[in-house]
């Protein structure tokens, strides 16, 4: 496994890469897609990683 597969993406403040460990919610959209918040291990915000 590399690092990328674990990965939900970076956060949007600090560009900071964020882990699956970090993960608080993941829910579904009105539109049927996906979404979580993290919380950014550098600026420790709570973010929606892209």
């Amino acid at each position: 496994m590399n690092a990328d597969e674990s990965s939900l993406g970076r956060c949007p403040d600090c560009s900071e890469r964020i882990s699956e460990a970090w993960l608080l919610v993941e829910y579904e959209k009105d539109d049927g897609t996906s979404g979580v918040w993290a919380e950014c291990p550098a600026c420790e915000s709570v973010v929606a990683p892209e």
